[in-house]
């Protein structure tokens, strides 16, 4: 079975991203860039099916500036096989990605795509959902745990009541979720071993792949701030301000 894994290039969760001056979308000028997380996720469970036996190959695929090599370089250090790069200065939104990945998972013919369910930039959530339909094959989101056998796939993928169950015929596409696993830490000997993994790049004119933005952003803004609580006496007093001055009740 071979994987191939979709990452991302994101701001490090631990900054606090804020909005250019003109509001015309996120200061990512000289900030810190990281894997997003829940790709981190997906690159994990890829690597721990092949440990296992089960996939015969892990391959990371990013789309977007030429610093994604650093997301992939990071993929390869913890046990991917060989990365490719679809390299692009162009604004890439949640269905050009889907379209990429597409032409990647049929050139390659990939049987199982792994991904994070969201990004944390833009969390959009739509990405593997797209991919999925764009290739015609099963999917299941949010994904909690994965089984592999002969048969194919038993996911389970958290749900608003609880955890759901089901099973996928190969190919297909997984999104992964929080609870999925903890993925490991990255050791520098496979660090320096990631810098000779092969790393192609390719253009999505030679994948033939229209990447122009269909959606537009009208303003980037910071959410309002909140305002500081106050103290009551007691619950009379609570009762009469959510009445007359918050008016809730």
């Amino acid at each position: 079975m071979k994987i191939i894994v979709c990452v991302k290039r994101v701001v490090d969760y631990n900054i606090k991203v804020r909005p250019k001056a003109d509001n015309s979308g996120v200061d990512i000028a000289s900030v810190k860039m990281s894997m997003n997380p829940f790709d981190e996720i997906a690159v994990e469970a890829a690597v721990r099916l092949k440990e296992a036996g089960q996939a015969s190959e892990v391959v990371a695929v990013s789309m977007g500036v030429a610093q994604c090599q650093d997301t992939l370089r990071s993929a390869l250090a913890m046990g991917a096989d060989r990365a490719l790069l679809v390299e692009t200065d162009a604004e890439l939104q949640p269905l050009a990605v889907a379209k990429l990945a597409k032409s990647i998972a049929e050139r390659e013919q990939a049987d199982l795509v792994l991904l994070g369910k969201q990004a944390i930039d833009d969390d959009c959530n739509q990405t593997g959902q797209m991919l999925a339909a764009l290739l015609g094959c099963g999917q299941a989101s949010f994904a909690c745990d994965l089984q592999v056998d002969e048969d194919g796939l038993t996911v389970s993928r958290e749900i608003d009541g609880g955890v759901q169950s089901v099973r996928l015929k190969l190919p297909a596409v997984v999104t992964t979720d929080l609870r999925l696993n903890e993925p490991r830490y990255v050791k520098l000997p496979n660090i320096m071993k990631a810098k000779k993994k092969p790393l192609e790049r390719l253009s999505p004119e030679e994948l033939n792949v229209d990447v122009s933005p269909r959606l537009t952003l009208l303003r980037a803004s910071e959410p309002p701030r909140r305002q500081a609580g106050i103290k009551v006496a007691d619950a009379a007093e609570l009762v009469a301000k959510l009445r007359n001055e918050a008016k809730v009740i």
